[in-house]
């Protein structure tokens, strides 16, 4: 037949080994490896996967029917100079919507050649797949077509190695086994167990293994189970036919005996499994008691890693290595680790800290490039509360995730949020369905908390006097301490999340670190600015560029244009501030009739500035007024409960209630706004006369 030659009608087969060997604006067939908050992994051949981000989808991600392991046609939109392969979104999802197949193999003979289409499936090409065997004597001929299928691609363009979304320990096992109709046969335990950290001293070799199963994925081609030991984490996968489901028996969790070859393929380890069986009694008990015993033992920092001396960190020393350890040991179980901070510069610190620590240990256990986006994830909270809005969206999306990936409950960590009762609601969602939660916070917070989490590091509670703590310096310590190693690179963090008064200590750090107090104040800019847009994204790659990898053009251009909107917009507010003199001075702004709304900086950022210019009035207080919320802002300890409590009571039907004690902010009716207003004012002012 007569081939349509122009690449916008054909879809490619890519059997290269490198990003930069596909070739942009072409259509490819691949196999969904995972799925991220921001859109989806797919490999293209083994070793090369790419990006299809949620912006380049006709749907919402949500929505999308995919699951691991199912083929899909996407187009290649670019291929970064870091080896990033970008994706966009084909409209045609099936072979017979193009109007022909080729070959992409830049390295082979066939490139360019034509895929013939069996006239009998319209889902594409034929499928060259081994199928179970139908008596003992076939065993060894299928056992050769299921190494084949590990080390090739089909003709349809799924890979039968193992999709990349969980790699262990540097090894990936993407391997293939006989179905045995003999169920005595397929007992493990006959070979010699060793460890998975010894596995390199093995390859060809038939080995035993015993650990716990930590996840399973289905893909298009083997079941892949990623097993953990006392050492080490190693994928193995187990092929019966394309797409069906080995084992069926064994689930996540289960502690299990499994024999198989051990092979390297891409440059990684794996294990062809020949057989796998659960273990119970005194069999799975020793074996669980084994990994128990190694986690804690590589979990547990030995001390706090500090980076400045500060009586508030070394007052929660304790609850520091609790916290780290907890962190350590979710990556060890190749649990997901959820990071929700503020949408602050200080909140940003903080939660940068902690992903630039935790991000190397998943990169140790997994060796997939992407499996950092899998098992870390940092989303930004537009306000100091973990309210059910929250808890609800980071609920829905880890059950999503344990149907359909299998993945096991994250750990979450909050920083500089949930360490009050506002949160107790949001906090005790996540408790019910068993998420591990987290709660690091150097200003205020709540002992009631304490119930709702399961570990809380936080200096007040712990008795000591943290005033000139900042959250962003107290997590680069529990960072520092998850890592030891990442210490160097955080050692600039603490003094970026001051906007005054920062403690010598961490001043010094920075200047040592190489960051003066300049540079710092142009990074801690930079970042509120960028904390702004987009609030709810990470912004993973610009935040890095910021904070670690900047030579100062990136800080320098950004914060130029933070403080020109910034002074801007302080010039306006200071010529519209209605100043109340009494026995306490106060500062009163109406932010919806003086304040550009949706445009930078957000009304907390703006009251702030303005309280930190007039600052030298002892008796200063300043309000910012909205339409059903205002803030406050005092340098004294002004008990904003205390304060919201005493306002209901003067006006009782002004719904007058404390949402945020952390961001100083009340809550009122709209319909009672002057009342509420004054109410808030007077009781404010009778407490700190």
């Amino acid at each position: 037949m007569d081939w349509i030659t122009h690449e916008e009608d054909v879809w490619f087969d890519f059997r290269g080994s490198s990003p930069d060997q596909l070739v942009s604006g072409r259509y490819y067939k691949g196999t969904v490896d995972g799925f991220a908050d921001f859109g989806v992994f797919v490999d293209l051949s083994p070793g090369v996967t790419g990006l299809l981000h949620r912006s380049e989808l006709d749907r919402r991600l949500e929505s999308l029917d995919w699951d691991a392991g199912d083929t899909v046609f996407v187009q290649v939109k670019n291929v970064r100079d870091n080896g990033n392969v970008d994706l966009a979104w084909s409209k045609r999802q099936s072979d017979g919507e193009f109007r022909g197949a080729k070959v992409h193999d830049p390295d082979g003979d066939e490139d360019g050649d034509p895929i013939e289409s069996d006239d009998d499936d319209d889902d594409g090409p034929v499928r060259k797949t081994p199928t179970a065997p139908d008596d003992e004597s076939d065993r060894g001929s299928e056992r050769t077509s299921a190494n084949t299928s590990t080390e090739t691609t089909n003709d349809d363009g799924d890979d039968g190695d193992i999709a990349s979304g969980d790699r262990g320990n540097g090894s990936t096992a993407a391997v293939a086994t006989e179905t045995r109709e003999d169920e005595e046969e397929d007992v493990a335990g006959t070979h010699e167990r060793v460890a998975v950290a010894s596995l390199d001293g093995h390859v060809g070799e038939t080995i035993g293994l015993e650990g716990e199963i930590v996840s399973v994925r289905q893909t298009s081609g083997p079941t892949v189970f990623e097993l953990r030991d006392d050492t080490g984490v190693i994928d193995c996968a187990a092929f019966v036919e394309a797409g069906v489901r080995a084992y069926p028996e064994v689930e996540v969790g289960n502690v299990v005996r499994l024999d198989g070859e051990v092979e390297r393929r891409y440059e990684e380890l794996q294990v062809e499994t020949e057989a796998l069986s659960v273990l119970d009694g005194e069999d799975a008990a020793a074996v669980e008691e084994r990994l128990a015993d190694a986690l804690t033992a590589e979990a547990r920092p030995e001390s706090v890693t500090e980076l400045g001396n500060h009586d508030a960190i070394d007052a929660v020393a304790d609850d520091l290595l609790d916290a780290a350890e907890t962190i350590r040991r979710a990556v060890l179980e190749s649990r997901p680790l959820v990071v929700r901070h503020a949408a602050t510069a200080d909140g940003y610190v903080a939660g940068a800290a902690v992903e630039r620590a935790v991000l190397p240990l998943i990169r140790d256990e997994h060796a997939a490039a992407d499996a950092e986006y899998h098992y870390f994830t940092r989303r930004p909270l537009e306000g100091a509360v973990y309210d059910m809005d929250d808890a609800t969206n980071d609920v829905t999306r880890m059950l999503q995730d344990r149907d359909r990936h299998d993945e096991k409950l994250p750990l979450v960590l909050l920083v500089g949020t949930g360490s009050t009762v506002e949160s107790s609601d949001g906090l005790g969602l996540l408790g019910i369905y068993g998420a591990q939660r987290v709660v690091v916070d150097a200003e205020v917070a709540d002992a009631a908390v304490a119930e709702d989490c399961d570990a809380i590091v936080n200096p007040g509670l712990a008795g000591a006097d943290a005033a000139d703590l900042s959250t962003g310096a107290l997590a680069a310590t529990l960072a520092a301490t998850v890592t030891p190693d990442a210490g160097a690179d955080l050692a600039h963090l603490p003094a970026i999340s001051y906007w005054g008064d920062t403690p010598e200590a961490f001043v010094d750090l920075a200047a040592d670190a190489g960051y003066d107090a300049d540079r710092t104040r142009e990074l801690r800019e930079a970042i509120a600015l960028e904390a702004y847009y987009q609030s709810y994204e990470d912004k993973r790659e610009l935040i890095t560029d910021l904070l670690f990898d900047d030579a100062g053009g990136l800080a320098g251009h950004i914060s130029e244009q933070f403080r020109r909107k910034l002074d801007d917009e302080v010039d306006t507010a200071t010529a519209n501030l209605d100043r109340r003199v009494g026995d306490v001075t106060v500062d009163v702004l109406d932010t919806d009739a003086y304040t550009h709304r949706f445009d930078f900086p957000p009304t907390e950022l703006l009251i702030d500035a303005l309280h930190r210019r007039r600052s030298d009035d002892d008796d200063h207080l300043t309000v910012g007024i909205g339409t059903d919320e205002l803030y406050l802002r005092d340098d004294r300890d002004l008990d904003v409960r205390g304060v919201a409590a005493d306002a209901a009571e003067r006006v009782t039907d002004a719904g007058i209630t404390a949402a945020s004690v952390r961001d100083g902010r009340i809550e009122f009716l709209s319909g009672r706004r002057d009342d509420a207003v004054d109410a808030v004012i007077d009781a404010a002012t009778d407490r700190l006369a």
